[in-house]
């Protein structure tokens, strides 16, 4: 008889509950699923259950953060131009649309719905900070479409898509069936036609930015951690290069726009989110985070993304090699790394811009560090 160590047996009752949790939130909904019930099917009590999850709702999105990073993987079909990005990623985003005779339970589970899920104002602040995340994203692979470095900003652009294919997801909840998905994807290939060369007179210029405090100057060996997962790739991340290393909390994530925009050029830019609550706003991020880049990874070759790193699920790690140990979800704290050394750190609102930079915007004293 093999002995299970107590970490195995952990790994195989959390699996255990997350196949159960699947089986009743498939079968009731969100909203009516029952963690007794949950605890009935694997033979657990209501305390086991609550000793790996937290709340119904840490454990919801942890079945759906599972459906999402072990579904099996699509082959990739990158496409060069910006309509046919565009075309390319609502297709594959539309692909989560349940069939009219799927159970409604089920098929929101498909869906990956929050209705009635994050309803409070904690939660939706932190989706709003993702939406802004998403869309960056998304624009960053749009913008990798146009050679030319002068193309306009596309983040505009992206929340139109994303905007779109979000409401077709929640009419494909409310009214299932309603709609040709054919042609949301068509919509969305067109509108690269509204862009147009003006780029829906999108810039990057926050007027904040003329208030941001200068970084820290310093120099201080950098020892970048590693074995860290890049959401954007895939692939291992590499920290010791040359660039900014970015800690943000769940409700500052519009700020990652400041380290990609504000670096200089080819330097890398990695982010990495922090949460003080992993169960719950830990999941959410990293649910709606592996979804999106499941979806862009299939449409985007992976030097799309440049100099651009995401850590979602070791983000503390990345934020402890910062300095920075006390975070919650309004962090934000940025190095400069040059030649292996630490040599600008700031903390506080335009961190990320305060360390890229050297200083702040109305300095008089030239390039920084």
């Amino acid at each position: 008889m093999v002995r299970l160590t107590r970490a195995q047996q952990q790994a195989r009752t959390r699996a255990a509950v997350l196949a159960a949790a699947r089986e009743e939130f498939v079968e009731h909904g969100y909203a009516a699923a029952k963690v007794d019930r949950i605890a009935e099917r694997t033979d657990l009590t209501r305390g086991a259950v609550y000793s790996n999850f937290p709340s119904k709702r840490a454990l919801y999105l942890a079945v759906l953060v599972d459906l999402v990073e072990n579904a099996p993987p699509a082959a990739p079909s990158p496409t060069a131009s910006l309509p046919g990005a565009l075309g390319a990623f609502a297709r594959t985003w539309l692909e989560r649309l349940p069939l009219v005779d799927d159970p409604a339970a089920g098929g929101r589970l498909q869906l990956r719905s929050l209705v009635g899920v994050v309803d409070d104002e904690p939660g939706r602040a932190v989706l709003a900070q993702l939406a802004r995340l998403e869309a960056l994203l998304l624009a960053l692979g749009l913008e990798s479409c146009e050679p030319d470095p002068r193309a306009p900003r596309r983040v505009r652009l992206a929340e139109l898509v994303l905007t779109m294919l979000n409401g077709s997801g929640l009419m494909a909840e409310l009214a299932p069936g309603f709609g040709d998905p054919f042609d949301r994807a068509l919509a969305c290939e067109h509108l690269a036609g509204l862009a147009g060369e003006r780029g829906l007179g999108d810039t990057w210029d926050p007027p904040y930015l003329t208030f941001v405090g200068l970084a820290e100057r310093c120099r201080e060996p950098w020892d970048p951690p590693t074995g860290l997962l890049d959401h954007l790739t895939g692939s291992p991340a590499d920290l010791g290069a040359d660039g900014l290393v970015v800690a943000l909390g769940a409700r500052r994530l519009s700020a990652a726009e400041e380290a990609v925009r504000s670096a200089r050029p080819g330097e890398q830019v990695t982010v990495a989110v922090v949460t003080a609550d992993p169960a719950e706003t830990g999941s959410l991020v990293r649910l709606r985070v592996s979804d999106l880049t499941a979806c862009l990874r299939r449409v985007f070759p992976p030097e799309a993304w440049g100099h651009v790193r995401l850590i979602v699920s070791d983000g503390a790690v990345a934020a402890a090699a910062l300095g920075v140990n006390g975070y919650d979800d309004q962090t934000e704290a940025a190095v400069r790394v040059r030649d292996g050394m630490v040599v600008a750190r700031s903390q506080g609102r335009g961190a990320a811009y305060a360390a890229a930079t050297g200083e702040s915007a109305h300095d008089p004293r030239g390039a920084g560090a």
